[in-house]
Protein backbone atom coordinates (compact mmCIF):
# COMPACT_ATOMS: atom_id res chain seq x y z
CA UNK A 1 0.00 0.00 0.00
CA UNK A 2 1.34 3.44 -0.91
CA UNK A 3 2.30 5.62 2.01
CA UNK A 4 1.67 9.34 2.38
CA UNK A 5 4.94 11.20 2.91
CA UNK A 6 6.34 14.69 3.26
CA UNK A 7 9.04 16.03 0.96
CA UNK A 8 11.60 15.31 3.66
CA UNK A 9 10.32 11.73 4.00
CA UNK A 10 10.57 11.29 0.23
CA UNK A 11 14.18 12.44 0.22
CA UNK A 12 14.96 9.85 2.89
CA UNK A 13 13.57 7.11 0.60
CA UNK A 14 16.13 7.78 -2.17
CA UNK A 15 17.95 4.57 -2.97
CA UNK A 16 15.60 2.41 -0.91
CA UNK A 17 13.26 -0.20 -2.30
CA UNK A 18 9.69 1.06 -2.55
CA UNK A 19 8.12 -2.28 -3.37
CA UNK A 20 7.17 -4.68 -6.12
CA UNK A 21 3.88 -4.97 -7.95
CA UNK A 22 1.85 -8.11 -8.33
CA UNK A 23 2.62 -10.20 -11.40
CA UNK A 24 0.60 -9.09 -14.45
CA UNK A 25 -0.19 -11.40 -17.38
CA UNK A 26 0.56 -10.15 -20.89
CA UNK A 27 -1.97 -11.98 -23.06
CA UNK A 28 -2.62 -11.84 -26.79
CA UNK A 29 -5.92 -9.98 -26.37
CA UNK A 30 -4.11 -7.10 -24.61
CA UNK A 31 -1.35 -7.03 -27.24
CA UNK A 32 -3.96 -6.99 -30.03
CA UNK A 33 -5.89 -4.17 -28.34
CA UNK A 34 -2.67 -2.15 -27.96
CA UNK A 35 -1.89 -2.76 -31.63
CA UNK A 36 -5.33 -1.42 -32.54
CA UNK A 37 -4.94 1.70 -30.39
CA UNK A 38 -1.43 2.51 -31.63
CA UNK A 39 -1.93 1.30 -35.21
CA UNK A 40 1.19 -0.85 -34.79
CA UNK A 41 0.19 -4.21 -36.25
CA UNK A 42 3.67 -5.53 -36.94
CA UNK A 43 3.35 -9.29 -37.37
CA UNK A 44 5.68 -10.09 -34.48
CA UNK A 45 2.96 -8.72 -32.18
CA UNK A 46 -0.24 -9.99 -33.78
CA UNK A 47 0.44 -12.95 -36.12
CA UNK A 48 1.36 -16.04 -34.13
CA UNK A 49 2.19 -18.23 -37.13
CA UNK A 50 4.60 -15.72 -38.66
CA UNK A 51 6.04 -14.81 -35.26
CA UNK A 52 6.84 -18.48 -34.58
CA UNK A 53 9.42 -18.26 -37.37
CA UNK A 54 11.31 -15.43 -35.65
CA UNK A 55 13.95 -15.75 -32.93
CA UNK A 56 11.14 -14.93 -30.45
CA UNK A 57 9.32 -18.20 -31.35
CA UNK A 58 5.96 -16.49 -30.92
CA UNK A 59 4.30 -13.13 -30.52
CA UNK A 60 5.76 -10.51 -28.21
CA UNK A 61 4.33 -7.43 -26.53
CA UNK A 62 5.11 -4.01 -27.89
CA UNK A 63 7.85 -2.36 -25.86
CA UNK A 64 5.60 0.66 -25.45
CA UNK A 65 2.84 -1.56 -24.05
CA UNK A 66 5.21 -2.74 -21.34
CA UNK A 67 6.31 0.83 -20.67
CA UNK A 68 2.72 2.10 -20.54
CA UNK A 69 1.82 -0.42 -17.84
CA UNK A 70 4.25 1.14 -15.35
CA UNK A 71 1.62 3.50 -13.96
CA UNK A 72 -0.81 0.66 -13.24
CA UNK A 73 1.91 -1.56 -11.84
CA UNK A 74 3.53 1.08 -9.62
CA UNK A 75 0.51 2.83 -8.13
CA UNK A 76 0.28 0.45 -5.16
CA UNK A 77 3.70 1.48 -3.84
CA UNK A 78 4.52 4.96 -5.18
CA UNK A 79 4.53 7.28 -2.15
CA UNK A 80 1.90 10.02 -2.14
CA UNK A 81 3.09 13.47 -1.18
CA UNK A 82 1.15 15.25 1.56
CA UNK A 83 -1.24 17.84 0.04
CA UNK A 84 -0.70 16.49 -3.49
CA UNK A 85 -3.25 17.89 -5.93
CA UNK A 86 -2.16 15.91 -8.98
CA UNK A 87 0.74 14.08 -10.56
CA UNK A 88 1.67 14.02 -14.23
CA UNK A 89 4.23 12.03 -16.15
CA UNK A 90 7.15 14.33 -16.80
CA UNK A 91 9.15 11.99 -19.03
CA UNK A 92 11.69 9.21 -19.11
CA UNK A 93 15.47 9.13 -19.38
CA UNK A 94 17.45 6.17 -20.67
CA UNK A 95 14.53 3.94 -21.67
CA UNK A 96 15.69 0.56 -22.97
CA UNK A 97 13.67 -2.49 -23.97
CA UNK A 98 16.28 -4.95 -22.73
CA UNK A 99 14.34 -8.16 -23.33
CA UNK A 100 11.22 -9.11 -25.28
CA UNK A 101 8.06 -9.95 -23.34
CA UNK A 102 6.60 -13.04 -24.93
CA UNK A 103 2.83 -13.28 -24.94
CA UNK A 104 1.78 -15.47 -22.03
CA UNK A 105 4.52 -14.19 -19.72
CA UNK A 106 3.85 -12.18 -16.58
CA UNK A 107 5.61 -8.93 -15.71
CA UNK A 108 5.91 -6.79 -12.60
CA UNK A 109 7.41 -3.45 -11.69
CA UNK A 110 10.06 -3.45 -9.02
CA UNK A 111 11.48 -1.00 -6.54
CA UNK A 112 12.48 2.45 -7.71
CA UNK A 113 10.51 2.41 -10.95
CA UNK A 114 13.63 1.49 -12.86
CA UNK A 115 12.82 -2.08 -13.87
CA UNK A 116 9.99 -4.19 -15.14
CA UNK A 117 10.75 -7.86 -14.67
CA UNK A 118 9.65 -10.82 -16.76
CA UNK A 119 8.93 -13.86 -14.65
CA UNK A 120 11.57 -16.57 -15.12
CA UNK A 121 13.76 -14.40 -17.37
CA UNK A 122 17.26 -13.08 -16.67
CA UNK A 123 16.84 -9.57 -18.06
CA UNK A 124 14.24 -6.93 -17.23
CA UNK A 125 11.83 -5.98 -20.02
CA UNK A 126 12.26 -2.23 -19.53
CA UNK A 127 14.90 -0.15 -17.77
CA UNK A 128 14.06 3.53 -17.44
CA UNK A 129 14.55 6.57 -15.28
CA UNK A 130 11.00 7.82 -14.74
CA UNK A 131 10.35 11.44 -13.91
CA UNK A 132 7.09 12.62 -12.33
CA UNK A 133 5.92 16.10 -11.44
CA UNK A 134 3.97 16.26 -8.18
CA UNK A 135 1.82 19.34 -7.66
CA UNK A 136 1.05 20.05 -4.01
CA UNK A 137 -0.88 22.68 -2.10
CA UNK A 138 1.38 25.24 -0.47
Amino acid sequence: MAQTVTRQDLTALIGRELGASDWFLIDQARVNAFADVTLDHQFVHVDLEKAKKTPFRGTIAHGFLTLSLLVHLCLPFIPTLVKRKLVVNYGFDKVRFAAPVRVGKRIRAVSTLVAVEIENEDKPAVVAEWWSLHVVDA
